[in-house]
């Protein structure tokens, strides 16, 4: 494993070897900060694909309908602020270098300012809960492409990057979902007038929609999970939780998807949520809850395809409806994010570390094959072992 510091470069599951870090990368997505910049960033976004400009404008008015300016960027500096504060309140003495995969500041941007401090040894945490191609590898993909750029520099001392375990199951990012739920439940008893809860009411856990044959190879092939891959069941093992603490069991609840971009033709995850809420009258609901599950912030595709469409749709359909938060700067999440980083600079024993669900632990380096893109194949990427 080139990249990884001494106590990852063998590819264990779990690393339970403390390791002494010198700062930490949060890495975000990115997204364009003026109309300038939407054409270049859905550009970079979709490289390699061979997307014409006039394609790529109809996804762009979306981000012209807020100014060409996507949120998430100013998300990523309140996270990194908040990150910064809660290392200085335990005392941790880490600093934060913060870099996107499409756009400025860049990965590479990142790792030079984090080589001109003298950090070389890095904890990478990015800001996608869940495994898949687009959630996991490929951001271990743009880890190797920005350190071969800036090793490649004269003089310039060999960086090694590790990276969190996939934290869709950390209590941390949970706990603001269940917290919403709750309250997004208790809102509408309270106003819609005899409302019933156990056949009335549905909560929707939306996501990303994905190619299927991309979520059919996420995750580890030997745990068997099946066409939804560890994508769609990594989902519905949370969402379970997520209803279970709430004090909602008694609801009625379904996992949908979002934000397709791929083409007609080409199967993705089902169903929209569009179609789903729809689908809700005939069923007798009046009201739901939309929780965006699969998201840290409230980024583009949560004010677009949630506030605008799903509950627009929610309207035509007579339904009353709420969206819940996302976890932003809740201090559940941010703290369980410094914990993530705590457990690799510890080395804390797998048994030690929390996890909501059955299925983590999530590993702290990827396993062989786990995420491929199966139209580009595997192209060499860190904190993982290669297949």
């Amino acid at each position: 494993m080139p990249g990884a510091t001494p106590a990852a470069q063998q590819g264990p599951e779990h690393v339970t070897e403390p390791t002494a870090y010198d700062g930490i990368l949060l890495a975000g997505f990115g997204g364009p900060e003026g109309q300038d910049d939407v054409i270049p960033f859905l550009r970079n976004v979709t490289s390699g694909r061979g997307i014409p400009d006039e394609r790529l404008e109809e996804v762009a008015h979306h981000y012209r309908h807020f100014g060409g300016v996507s949120p998430i960027n100013e998300h990523n500096r309140e996270l990194k602020a908040a990150l910064e504060a809660e290392l200085a309140s335990r005392g941790i003495d880490l600093p934060v270098f913060w870099g996107n995969r499409n756009w400025q500041p860049y990965l590479n941007d990142a790792l030079g300012e984090a080589h001109a401090a003298g950090a070389t040894k890095l904890i990478a945490i990015a800001t996608s809960a869940y495994s898949s191609y687009s959630s996991c590898r490929q951001y271990r993909e743009d880890f190797a492409d920005a350190i071969a750029d800036v090793d490649a520099v004269d003089g310039a001392e060999a960086i090694q990057i590790d990276k969190v375990r996939q934290f869709f199951d950390h209590p941390g990012f949970v706990q603001p979902f269940i917290e919403g739920v709750r309250d997004g439940i208790a809102e509408l008893e309270a106003s819609v007038s005899g409302l019933d809860r156990t056949t009335e009411v549905e909560v929707l856990f939306a996501t990303h929609s994905i190619p299927s044959t991309d979520a059919a190879k996420s995750g580890p092939a030997e745990r068997g999970f099946g066409d939804g891959g560890a994508y769609a069941a990594q989902h519905l093992a949370v969402a379970e939780v997520v209803m279970r603490e709430a004090g909602a069991s008694d609801v009625p609840w379904q996992l949908v998807y979002q934000s397709r971009s791929g083409p007609p033709s080409m199967p993705w995850l089902e169903p929209d949520i569009n179609d789903a809420i729809e689908q809700l009258p005939a069923a007798g609901r009046k009201a739901i809850v939309i929780v965006p599950l699969g998201f840290v912030s409230d980024h583009m595709e949560v004010l677009w395809d949630l506030d605008n469409e799903a509950l627009e749709t929610a309207g035509q359909q007579g339904l009353a409806a709420v969206r819940v938060p996302t976890p932003g700067t809740h201090p559940a999440y941010v703290a369980g994010l410094v914990d993530l980083v705590l457990e690799r600079v510890e080395g804390t024993p797998v048994a030690a570390r929390p996890a909501v669900t059955g299925l983590g632990p999530w590993y702290d380096v990827c396993r062989p094959g786990c995420c491929e893109n199966v139209r580009l194949g595997f192209r060499p990427a860190l904190a993982g072992v290669a297949p």
